[in-house]
């Protein structure tokens, strides 16, 4: 069997799969983020191994780790996990949604060796301008700093006693030379650092380490057990959904929203505000339109009316066309195509017939504008999009669904229940790096249903968007 372990922002999950990729066992364990100041955002890395120990506590009880071969990993990316000489984290880890460290990331995005070298703009979640906000503000810290590891590659210190990263996660550090999947001394030069204060880098299908025999003695598992290399949460997404070839494409209606397209070759465009990084599998590329508040936006909608965000969407029926209220969903700034972290979120054109139904409908379209900026801003690359799969929590809702399928101009496929995400995918490469497989091990899950678009709508959604970019430019001086 192989494991694969996604260490999210608000939980850490493992799947176990067996060598025909069903689902063996299942486990998760919450994390909870800490926000000490305005736009900060943190969390312990002592809580991921404690949340990693009650995952594999619960799946060495049921259904066994005994045939266990290989371990992926996942996690969210851009973490700044900056650990002394003795590998203890001298500080809280900054997650990716914190934005302290604008200001730097500002001075870094317009120095342009960083656009050059990494093909995308610096932005503030990113993990360089991190460490340039602790050399301003926690000089005596930054100067004990010997390591920088993102979160998913702390636990496999954890696991493996050693400090690797792949390529997937460490594109989204601002130190990466992403065309040569190698770490730039250049730019780490630029931020007061050395090749030796980062991991040594693999793929994420090859193998990164074995587990460590007190680990494995602990709950059961065959010694020297691999580690992969793993990938950031999208790539590792991406492969649990089969998008690794060019002309394959995911939406992922999660916390944030996310447009993935693979791609066979290197094409940045930094000035669209496109992330352009590299896949979890050698030899490939992946392009994402990032917008910072998807279903976080219907959640906080759903909050404020107080009411559940499943009810809100169940109640709305067939899809209309979007009315005069606007929704821009910028509840803490925004990526693509905006990089702006100071822009927030307003409900526009209310009136007395603005009930319940209509701010719901106008909230699902606000973030389908924002995820139509991404479909924009990546065809201004050249990437092109021939087959388009939905997951996460959003895409329970065909109304979601059929506002982006028609907003799009694209059918959207929706795979058959289960999990393919994160820690699905972590495993397929779990199971690549012990059997030397490579994409044909990740082909896309069953279709359950298609949703189309609907072509008697198609004129209001474009005329909806137009007026979404209307209304974002009018209130932006003022958020």
């Amino acid at each position: 069997m192989y494991l694969g372990l996604d260490l999210g922002t608000s939980g850490l999950k493992g799947i176990l799969i067996r060598e025909d990729q069903s689902i063996a066992g299942e486990a998760s364990a919450p994390l909870s983020v800490v926000r000490p100041a305005d736009g900060w955002s943190e969390q312990a890395p002592a809580d991921w191994i404690a949340a990693a120990e009650t995952v594999f506590g619960a799946l060495a009880a049921d259904p066994g780790l005994g045939d266990l071969r290989a371990i992926g990993l996942s996690g969210q990316m851009h973490g700044a996990t900056v650990l002394d000489a003795a590998d203890t984290p001298l500080r809280p880890a900054i997650l990716w949604n914190d934005t302290r460290a604008a200001a730097e990331a500002a001075v870094m995005d317009a120095d342009p060796a960083f656009r050059e070298i990494t093909g995308n703009i610096v932005f503030p979640g990113f993990t360089a301008p991190k460490l340039a906000w602790m050399a301003r503000q926690e000089p005596a810290l930054f100067e004990q700093a010997r390591k920088v590891l993102l979160p998913k590659d702390y636990l496999r210190l954890w696991l493996t006693g050693e400090h690797v990263g792949e390529m997937s996660d460490a594109a989204g550090t601002s130190w990466l030379d992403t065309g040569a999947r190698a770490w730039s001394d250049t730019l780490l030069e630029k931020t007061g650092l050395s090749r030796d204060h980062m991991p040594r880098l693999v793929e994420g299908s090859a193998p990164s380490g074995t587990l460590r025999a007190a680990l494995a003695e602990r709950w059961g598992i065959p010694a020297s057990v691999i580690v992969a290399g793993g990938g950031g949460d999208n790539a590792a997404s991406g492969v649990g959904v089969g998008v690794v070839s060019a002309g394959q494409a995911f939406v992922s209606l999660g916390t944030s929203g996310v447009l993935f397209a693979a791609n066979e070759g290197y094409a940045p465009d930094a000035e669209t505000a496109v992330h352009t990084f590299c896949h979890a599998l050698p030899g490939k590329w992946h392009q994402m339109g990032v917008i910072l508040a998807a279903t976080d936006a219907l959640n906080w909608y759903a909050g404020l009316v107080g009411e559940s965000a499943e009810a809100l969407t169940g109640a709305l029926g067939a899809l209309e066309a979007p009315g005069k209220t606007l929704f821009l969903p910028y509840l803490g700034g925004e990526r693509t195509p905006l990089n702006d972290a100071a822009i927030r979120g307003a409900f526009l054109g209310l009136e007395h017939a603005t009930d319940r139904q209509a701010a719901t409908r106008a909230v699902l379209e606000g973030v389908t504008f924002a995820i139509r900026d991404c479909q924009e801003a990546l065809a201004a690359t050249g990437t092109r999009i021939e087959s388009l799969l939905a997951v996460g929590g959003g895409s329970r809702s065909d109304y979601w669904l059929s506002a982006l399928a028609t907003a799009l101009g694209t059918e959207i496929q929706v795979p058959v229940a289960g999990d393919f995400g994160g820690a699905f995918g972590a495993a397929r490469l779990a199971m690549m790096a012990e059997t030397g497989g490579g994409a044909e091990l990740a082909p896309p899950p069953p279709t359950e249903r298609t949703i189309a678009p609907d072509p008697a709508l198609a004129d209001a959604f474009a005329e909806g968007h137009a007026r979404y970019i209307a209304a974002r430019t009018a209130i932006g001086a003022l958020t």
